[in-house]
């Protein structure tokens, strides 16, 4: 199984004080994805996070910010264990794929 996050687009203000283009929210996607046999299972779950106010001392420009930094600052913000839960959730929806406990259809 990989968990991977990947930042779907960020929302910023165009000013905060004397700062300029500050990200206000991360929008972000949680992917499991599982190869068993010839099936290839995944899922995803999506998610948004507002950020704090940014450190003028620690402050990256818009332009500058990376993915991982996002990624950084969004796992930062949901904080260690709705970090694990998110990731826990999405590997639920791979192991229901893998053995579902529902069905539905038609027996003919």
């Amino acid at each position: 199984m990989a968990v991977t996050w990947k930042v779907v687009s960020l929302d910023s203000t165009k000013t905060v004080g004397s700062l300029s283009d500050v990200v206000t929210q991360i929008h972000f996607t949680v992917t499991n994805t599982e190869h068993v046999a010839e099936n290839t299972y995944a899922k995803s779950s999506p998610g948004c996070i507002a950020l704090a106010a940014p450190d003028a001392s620690s402050f990256t420009a818009y332009a500058d910010i990376k993915e991982a930094d996002a990624l950084a600052w969004a796992k930062a913000a949901l904080g260690a264990e709705e970090v694990a839960t998110i990731e826990t959730a999405v590997t639920a929806k791979i192991t229901e794929s893998e053995t579902p406990t529902t069905t539905s259809g038609v027996p003919w």
